[in-house]
C-alpha cells in the first residue's frame, strides 16, 4: 500500500494489475476501509486485464481523518432534513468525489472505469456526472439516488449504521463487526463463520474508527439527493443490486437505473449488502464484461 497527497488530504491506496491496462477505480462505502473490497475481487479484476486501484476514503482507514470536526449528532441532522432545514457538514459527497479525481491526478491516470459500492456508488455517480472526461464507464453497486420516498432498509440493518460494540475490547469490536456483516449480508450466499471472523479481524486491526463513519453519514445526509444529477450522466452505466439487500432495497438500484439515460441494470436474488465469496465470480464477470471496450 502507498499514500499520496491529493485534494488537500493524504489518501492511502493500493493497486493491482498492469499499469498499461485500462484503469478501474474502486470506491468503497460508509465507514468501510478499502480492504472491505475482498482481495479475491480486487485481484480478480486485475487478472481480467485492468489496472485496479482501491483506496481509503477520507475519514476512513489510513487516509486523512477529520477528528478535529468532532462527532456529529446524526439524529439532529435527520430531524433538520425532515423539517426542511439545511444541514452543514465538515465535508460533502462532492468533496469525496473530488478526492477520487485527485487520486487519479496524483497517479497520472487520465480516465478510469468508476466502480462504487453503497456510499461509494453515490460518489461515483457524482464523478460520472461532473467529470465525464475522466470516466470511461460507471458501475453503481447496491447504491441509491437518495430520492425521498424510496423504500427504506430493514430496521435491524438501519440500526447497525449507528450501533456500537458492547464494550471497548478488541473482541467486542470483532463481535460487533461480525454482527454488522451478518445483518447486512447475503441470505443466499452465507459466508463461512471462520472466513467471516478472519475478514472482520483484519479490518478491526487495521483501524477501528467509528467517528469517521459518523461524519461520512452526516455528509450523505447533508448532500441531499442526486435525482437531477443522475439525469445528466452520459457515460455508459451499469447498476448491480441484490434483490435481498436489507440496507438499500433493490428499488433503490432500480431508481438509479431509471434516472441514468441508457443505463443497464442486473439484480440478483439472495444477494444482500456485501461481497460474499459466492457472488464474487459473478461480480467480476459482470463488471469486466460491461467495461470491456468502454
Amino acid at each position: 500500500m502507498a499514500r499520496v497527497k491529493a485534494n488537500g488530504i493524504e489518501i492511502e491506496y493500493e493497486t493491482a494489475g498492469n499499469k498499461g491496462d485500462p484503469a478501474l477505480l474502486l470506491v468503497m462505502g460508509l465507514g468501510a476501509q478499502m480492504t472491505i473490497w475482498p482481495d479475491t475481487l480486487f485481484h480478480g479484476l486485475a487478472a481480467a486485464g485492468y489496472h485496479v486501484i482501491r483506496f481509503d476514503n477520507r475519514d476512513t482507514g489510513l487516509s486523512t481523518d477529520f477528528g478535529a470536526a468532532g462527532v456529529p449528532d446524526i439524529a439532529a441532522a435527520v430531524s433538520r432534513v425532515m423539517s426542511g432545514q439545511k444541514v452543514e457538514a465538515p465535508y460533502y459527497l462532492k468533496d469525496m468525489a473530488a478526492d477520487a479525481i485527485g487520486l487519479l491526478d496524483a497517479l497520472g491516470i487520465e480516465r478510469a472505469h468508476m466502480v462504487g459500492a453503497s456510499m461509494g456508488g453515490m460518489i461515483v455517480q457524482i464523478v460520472a456526472a461532473q467529470h465525464p472526461a475522466r470516466t470511461r464507464s460507471m458501475v453503481s453497486i447496491y447504491s441509491t439516488s437518495g430520492r425521498p420516498g424510496l423504500p427504506i432498509g430493514k430496521p435491524e440493518a438501519l440500526a447497525m449504521l449507528s450501533a456500537q460494540p458492547e464494550g471497548p475490547t478488541r473482541e467486542d469490536k470483532i463481535k460487533h463487526g461480525i454482527k454488522l456483516r451478518t445483518v447486512i449480508g447475503s441470505p443466499g450466499y452465507p459466508t463461512p463463520p471462520a472466513d467471516m471472523r478472519a475478514f472482520v479481524e483484519k479490518n478491526v486491526d487495521r483501524r477501528w474508527y467509528p467517528e469517521g463513519s459518523a461524519r461520512q453519514y452526516l455528509s450523505v445526509i447533508a448532500s441531499g439527493d442526486r435525482v437531477e444529477l443522475l439525469k445528466t450522466i452520459k457515460v455508459p452505466t451499469l447498476v448491480l443490486h441484490g434483490e435481498d439487500d436489507p440496507l438499500l432495497p433493490v428499488a433503490c438500484g432500480r431508481d438509479v437505473a431509471a434516472l441514468v439515460p441508457g443505463s443497464k441494470i442486473e439484480t440478483f436474488p439472495g444477494w444482500g449488502h456485501d461481497f460474499p465469496p459466492g457472488m464474487i465470480p459473478t461480480v467480476i464477470d459482470r463488471i469486466t464484461s460491461f467495461c470491456r471496450g468502454k
